[in-house]
C-alpha cells in the first residue's frame, strides 16, 4: 500500500464517520440502544471498525493473490 493510496482513504474515512452518525438512529433503534452519539463518538467507533477490519482484508486479499 503506498502512501497515496493512504491519503485518497482519509475522505472515505470522513464521510463513512458521517454516514454512520446520520443513521445511527436506524441502528439504535433495532439493537435496541437509547444513546445519541455525535461525530466524534462516529469518527471513533469507525476507526475502531477500521482497525479491526484492516488485518482481514489484508489476509483476505494475498488469499486471492497467491
Amino acid at each position: 500500500m503506498g502512501y497515496f493510496r493512504i491519503l485518497a482513504a482519509i475522505p472515505g474515512f470522513f464521510l463513512s464517520s458521517l454516514f454512520l452518525m446520520l443513521l445511527w438512529d436506524a441502528i439504535a433503534t433495532r439493537l435496541a440502544i437509547n444513546v445519541d452519539i455525535d461525530y466524534v463518538t462516529a469518527m471513533l467507533i469507525n476507526i475502531t471498525l477500521w482497525i479491526a477490519m484492516a488485518p482481514l482484508a489484508a489476509v483476505g486479499r494475498k488469499k486471492i493473490c497467491h
